[in-house]
């Protein structure tokens, strides 16, 4: 038989099934995230269900990632021990919950007086902060990523206006992370309040005030609704971290091309959850404003009181080898990104302003 004739009739008229392409069965690894958010939470909990997108659709059906909100499996803060423990495979939180933990988890999220997004990006990214990151979930059996970030909280919501340090003596306030224990130093009764229950906490009095996260998800959570006073600027969280950790054993049994789908899930959530953020809050500001919210500065004497509580909260944990290598680290990188943004990007926006206005 003339070969092209056979080739034509096999390819074409089915003859030969043995040429035929073989089905390949395509197996699916299912991850379950836990997260410290509840269902929908603005900002916050889109961070989390965009990292499993983009991980199943990068999969194509090959790893598939389910995301549960907080108290669907477990509770809001239980997360980090879940996934530790193996009970679920990672969770999506702000790693200052944990500082119960390790102190040192705060800089992932946000530590007084401390990091922009910008300035965090730098240090994570290029200045050995993934990699601090690293070492230290897997004290925890974990592999942590940064996968998210709210820019510069809010100061806070309070139930009168704040005229100086001593309006912080005795007052209930929702704070989590370093920052807390500052308020605390300054005498407040700080309480950590997972961010679905916090509205109910201020409309029934259990606490006089809170931080969430800024204008646009503030606006989302109706705070305005209980209060007026509304401080734009806090010392707290200049930048604040989300991280997606996976159980490190559940990790390192995962090929390597579904190792790297999570980091760059992570990576790209973090950017997006950025951006997201800069861009709903001027807008929602307005809208607070425009609705009668007191927008409002702390006095100087407040910012002096700030700084005094932050050294000494810095000062009880410096006797830990970890907490001080990543905080010397962590500074000397802060200061070197201020100094360029400070001569640069600073200065650029302050002329640009100053000429459009």
């Amino acid at each position: 038989m003339d070969r092209r004739k056979f080739l034509t009739s096999t390819v074409v008229g089915g003859g030969a099934t043995a040429l035929a392409a073989p089905a390949i069965a395509q197996s699916t690894t299912k991850l379950v995230m836990v997260t410290s958010w509840g269902r929908g939470l603005a900002g916050v909990f889109d961070a989390a269900q965009k990292v499993a997108d983009n991980i199943n659709a990068m999969s194509d059906g090959s790893l598939e990632i389910e995301v549960k909100a907080a108290g669907e499996l477990v509770g809001a803060f239980e997360v980090f021990d879940a996934v530790s423990s193996g009970q679920a495979d990672m969770y999506h939180a702000a790693d200052y919950y944990f500082i119960s933990q390790h102190p040192a988890f705060a800089f992932f999220t946000g530590v007084p007086f401390g990091m922009t997004a910008t300035e965090l990006n730098n240090w994570y990214y290029h200045g050995g902060g993934m990699e601090h990151h690293h070492s230290l979930g897997e004290i925890f059996n974990l592999k942590s990523f940064l996968a998210g970030n709210t820019t510069s909280q809010a100061g806070g919501w309070f139930r009168k206006e704040i005229t100086g340090p001593e309006d912080f003596v005795g007052l209930k306030f929702r704070m989590p992370g370093l920052g807390g224990q500052v308020l605390t130093t300054m005498g407040a009764s700080v309480q950590n309040i997972p961010g679905a229950e916090v509205y109910q906490a201020l409309a029934s009095g259990a606490i006089d005030g809170t931080e969430w996260i800024g204008p646009w998800a503030d606006e989302k959570a109706g705070f305005f609704e209980i209060t007026k006073f509304y401080y734009t600027a806090g010392f707290h969280e200049p930048a604040a971290g989300l991280s997606l950790a996976c159980n490190l054993d559940r990790f390192n049994e995962l090929s390597p091309s579904h190792q790297a789908m999570i980091e760059v899930a992570s990576g790209h959530a973090n950017l997006w959850n950025m951006s997201q953020y800069l861009y709903n809050n001027g807008a929602a500001l307005r809208r607070l404003a425009d609705g009668g919210v007191q927008i409002l500065e702390f006095p100087d004497s407040v910012w002096d009181a700030f700084e005094v509580a932050t050294q000494e909260t810095f000062a009880q944990y410096m006797d830990d080898e970890i907490f001080k290598s990543i905080y010397d680290e962590f500074t000397v990188s802060m200061l070197d990104s201020s100094a360029w943004i400070n001569r640069s990007i600073s200065t650029y926006r302050r002329q640009r302003d100053r000429v459009l206005s």
